[in-house]
């Protein structure tokens, strides 16, 4: 355990942050998920629906460094292709 006043608080703050990006993690997985569902099951209306919802959490996750700019935008773009691939071939 730390005895300076300021370690204190870096604990404090790493704890809570480390909180926050479960939370968003959490988030993003139940997300996708719902994504890979609708797409299973071939409801094109509600898997978009989906699509944009993960797209707006991939954004937001990466704009507070949840995860990298990098990494969201390619999940974007792996998310996108499977949507299309799996509608064209219906």
């Amino acid at each position: 355990m730390a005895n300076i006043k300021s370690a204190k608080k870096r604990i404090r703050v790493i704890d809570k942050k480390t909180a926050r990006n479960k939370r968003v993690k959490g988030h993003l997985k139940d997300v996708l998920k719902a994504f890979d569902a609708a797409l299973a099951e071939g409801n094109f209306e509600l898997a978009e629906e989906k699509l944009r919802l993960a797209e707006k959490e991939l954004k937001q996750a990466a704009s507070k460094n949840t995860i990298s700019k990098n990494a969201a935008s390619r999940k974007t773009s792996r998310l996108t292709k499977r949507f299309n691939a799996a509608k064209a071939a219906k």
